[in-house]
């Protein structure tokens, strides 16, 4: 069994979430989704789960605070693009959706990367690694 990732994020307005999610291609399962909770499938082994606050304080001890993700950097994903046209894409299809600009484009080496802030402030990485042009090991 290939091991899955579960990437669980604590969301203000769930329904804008989703549809930011589903604007960006990717679906919700409906099976794993309620008022409370939205399970966006990112690839067969990705999978968001976008939780409301209280869906998200059952999961952490009772006196630890959500971290407000707009002014202290919690955790930065990364998604893997075909090419750097798809990074270019995705990052502008992120902002029409109403997502930040979180920095400028990144350029090392081998690897191209852009990055955006969604409603919440988390931050998603879209990036290309050209593997032909990687230094060899």
């Amino acid at each position: 069994m290939n091991t899955q990732v579960f990437i669980n994020l604590a969301v203000q307005d769930l329904p804008k979430s989703i549809e930011f999610f589903k604007g960006l291609g990717y679906e919700q399962d409906l099976q794993f989704s309620d008022e409370t909770a939205a399970s966006i499938v990112i690839s067969e082994t990705i999978y968001v789960m976008l939780l409301t606050h209280p869906k998200f304080k059952e999961f952490i001890p009772k006196n630890a605070a959500i971290s407000d993700a707009r002014s202290a950097t919690e955790v930065l994903v990364s998604l893997t693009m075909d090419s750097r046209e798809a990074v270019d894409q995705m990052y502008d299809k992120a902002l029409s959706l109403g997502a930040t600009s979180f920095s400028e484009p990144i350029e090392m080496g081998a690897m191209y990367s852009r990055s955006i802030q969604d409603f919440d402030g988390h931050i998603w990485e879209f990036f290309n690694m050209d593997m032909n042009a990687a230094p060899p090991q």
